[in-house]
Parts: C-alpha cells; sequence; structure tokens
C-alpha cells in the first residue's frame, strides 16, 4: 500500500479496529464511522489529528453512501460484539450486524468501492469438537451473534459473485490486546486476569481451566486486515495464532510476567462454553501471508504493560 489510499473503517473506536485505524492512519486517509456504544474516543486519542472521525451508525444506508464515496477499501467491524448481549436482543443484534454488514455492502457496490474486509467469527463454528478448525468445516453457530455472523459472510460471498464487490470474511479466534474492555463480553479473559491481579485479587477461572483458546494478539489482527485489503484474496479465512493455550497456564503465565503469585479461585463452569478451541491459520498464510509477529508472552508483556499505565493514570 505505498499510495495514499481513502479507507473507511466502521467500529474504528472499538478495541480492534482502533488498532487498524491507527495502523492505516501514517500513511492514508482514514474515516472512522462509529457510534460510540461501545467504542471509545480515547481509542482515537494518540492519532486523531490524523484521521476524520464521524459519530454515525451503519444502520444508516445513506450516511454510509455519502461517507463511501471515492472510498478504496472498507474495513468494516461495526458490529453487536456479546454474545450475550444478542441472546437478550436478537432483534437488535440482527439490525446492527446483518442489516448493517447488507447497508456497509451496499455503500461499497454503489459507491465503487474495491474491497470490503469484514470482521467475522470462529463463533460461527459453535461446538463442534474437530480440532483444529478449518475455514471448510460446515458452520454451527449457537447463538444470534454467531448466526448474524455466519449471515453476512454469505452476503460477503453474494455481493462478490453478484456485483464485483471484493470480500475478504476474516474469523477472529480469541483477540487481545491494549484498549481491550476488561468489562467486555468479548474475549475478555486476558484483561479480566490482569485487571484482576493489578488489583491484588485472584484470578477467576470457570470449570477446571483445562480448557484452551487460542489467543491472538491485536496488532496481528490489524496486520492481518492491511494484507487482506491489498492482497487480490477474496473469501473466508480464520485469524488466530494456530496455537492453543489452557486457562491454567494462562492465568500462570500472566502471574509470572506480573511478578505476582496468586492462586486462581475456581468456579462452576458457564453454560454455552466451548470446551477446546484452536486454529488452522494456513488458508490465511498462502492467501495472503497471515503470520503471527508476536508471542503469546510478547502479546501479554504489552498488554500487562498497557493495563498497569491505565491504572497508575486513572489512581
Amino acid at each position: 500500500m505505498s499510495s495514499i489510499m481513502k479507507y473507511i473503517v466502521t467500529g474504528g473506536a472499538g478495541f480492534i479496529g482502533s488498532h487498524i485505524v491507527e495502523a492505516l492512519a501514517e500513511k492514508h486517509e482514514v474515516i472512522v464511522i462509529d457510534n460510540f456504544f461501545s467504542g471509545k474516543w480515547e481509542n482515537l486519542r494518540e492519532f486523531s489529528d490524523s484521521i476524520q472521525v464521524i459519530r454515525g451508525s451503519i444502520t444508516d444506508l445513506s450516511l454510509l453512501r455519502t461517507t463511501c464515496k471515492g472510498a478504496d477499501g472498507i474495513f468494516h467491524l461495526a458490529a453487536v460484539a456479546s454474545v450475550a448481549r444478542s441472546v437478550d436482543d436478537p432483534l437488535g443484534t440482527h439490525e446492527t450486524n446483518l442489516t448493517g454488514t447488507l447497508n456497509v455492502l451496499l455503500a461499497a457496490r454503489d459507491c465503487g468501492v474495491k474491497k470490503v474486509v469484514f470482521s467475522s467469527s470462529s463463533a460461527v463454528y459453535g461446538d463442534e469438537p474437530t480440532l483444529p478448525k478449518r475455514e471448510v468445516m460446515p458452520p454451527f453457530p449457537l447463538s444470534p451473534y454467531a448466526v448474524s455472523k455466519l449471515a453476512c459472510e454469505y452476503y460477503c460471498t453474494v455481493f462478490s459473485e453478484l456485483f464485483g464487490v471484493k470480500t475478504v470474511s476474516l474469523r477472529y479466534f480469541n483477540v487481545f490486546g491494549p484498549r481491550q474492555d476488561p468489562l467486555g463480553e468479548y474475549a475478555a479473559v486476558i484483561p479480566k486476569f490482569i485487571t484482576r491481579l493489578l488489583h491484588n485479587k485472584a484470578p477467576l477461572i470457570f470449570g477446571d481451566g483445562e480448557q484452551t483458546r487460542d489467543f491472538v494478539f491485536v496488532k496481528d489482527v490489524a496486520e492481518a486486515n492491511l494484507r487482506a485489503m491489498q492482497s487480490p484474496a477474496t473469501g473466508i479465512f480464520n485469524i488466530g495464532s494456530g496455537i492453543s493455550i489452557d486457562l491454567n497456564t494462562l492465568a500462570n503465565s500472566i502471574a509470572e510476567i506480573m511478578h505476582v503469585s496468586i492462586v486462581p479461585v475456581y468456579e462452576k463452569a458457564r453454560s454455552g462454553d466451548i470446551r477446546d478451541s484452536v486454529s488452522d491459520i494456513s488458508a490465511a498464510g498462502k492467501a495472503f501471508g497471515y503470520t503471527t509477529r508476536f508471542s503469546l508472552d510478547q502479546g501479554l508483556y504489552e498488554t500487562i504493560q498497557w493495563f498497569s499505565h491505565q491504572k497508575n493514570r486513572i489512581s
């Protein structure tokens, strides 16, 4: 991406979106569209002088059509990102995630946008036990959130085939890093562990802690988005680390980096939680050179530093 491009980032004030905006802002024209329901101005503060921010919703098609004129690409992250909220409010989730994504695709088509990179989720796989998760597996969504992400993937594919809008859907696994909300529902086990330890509280583990997850650092996810946009690739791709770790080991690793010795507290396993998850990321590697640059420990160190700074700044 050597020449200056114009990119739209929906949900750009959010956790993952803000890292994509940061990666783009130095070299390109960036417009963020965010309704700030879960996004934060603070996430954009460090580079706000070099971007344009529009407070608005992807449910507003006319806003999208106006904003997307002349854009080269759209990174589409705006969504209800909470499984729990989707269960409480399936209709609202549908309107934001599904109708909102359809609006983004319509605006892309009508404005001649070359490519849309859509943020999907490994939630589409559900609890089908086969590991690692590969894109060719049949999906098995277990929540309105997962259903909405899967349906959006289909919309992306159809718009590629019918209307010539190139699309890539990225199925994120457990993303973590600076700016993640420890109170949020989205893959929040790492910030929850860190913030409890910062306040001298034991990390909470639901179940026996032997359940495994695939954690991927947010800067690697941002890089995956940029690579997907600049490549000719289209289709659906897993974005994870390709490595699984159990929560007991994770808690120990965080405690070691923080130089604390606190034994986790175990509570009853939560219904609906999947037991094990790990991605096969080889397809993304072949299609647009995706690989992780940060080890889990490197990502944890940077995340702990950020949360420690936040605590010191607030207290």
